[in-house]
């Protein structure tokens, strides 16, 4: 029968794995406190960073019906719990990465899909959320002002055309 405290730790994983976006598990052997600390607080508040047993954390990630990180579970191993901009914590990841080349990025989940390291630093590439909505704004509304121009042209066409012909005409019949 498991122990109560161990119970409790897995359903508590359980909840996090279903409750967050994304899930990135890393390895941390050589970081000291502080710079797990200092990674905690650089994920900010849309990400927690979790160290806990790797047979817990199997367990519960099966029963929130995550079964493809099964292999990631070897050695030291801590995971982020994304429950914002998986981008954002990505970056963040990425970032205090390149400071700190004890942390290796192991793979992850996103909404149920399993990321390998490399799509992870794909994802960190990726700009943020808002910059790519502002950016296809911006296209929406140069479409806009094109289509608004070519509307525009139709008219001042038809009337220079008409312009043309009238001027045409006025010669032809001065010339007679």
């Amino acid at each position: 029968m498991a122990r109560p405290d161990k119970a409790a730790a897995v359903a508590e994983l359980t909840d996090k794995f279903r409750s967050s976006n994304a899930a990135v598990l890393t390895e941390y052997t050589g970081l000291t406190v502080a710079q797990l600390k200092e990674l905690r607080r650089s994920l900010g508040e849309n990400a927690t960073y979790r160290v806990s047993k790797n047979t817990l954390s199997k367990i519960a990630a099966n029963e929130a019906g995550i079964s493809t990180l099964d292999d990631l579970f070897k050695g030291s191993t801590a995971i982020a719990f994304v429950t914002g901009d998986p981008v954002e914590s990505a970056k963040s990841l990425r970032d205090f990465a390149k400071d700190n080349p004890a942390l290796v990025v192991k793979g992850g989940v996103m909404d149920g899909k399993p990321l390998s390291a490399d799509e992870i630093k794909k994802l960190a590439d990726l700009e943020s959320r808002e910059v790519l909505l502002a950016k296809l704004a911006g296209a929406m509304k140069a479409k806009q002002s094109s289509a608004a121009a070519v509307f525009q042209a139709l008219p001042s066409k038809f009337v220079r055309t008409a312009e043309a012909l009238r001027a045409k005409k006025d010669e032809q019949g001065g010339a007679e």
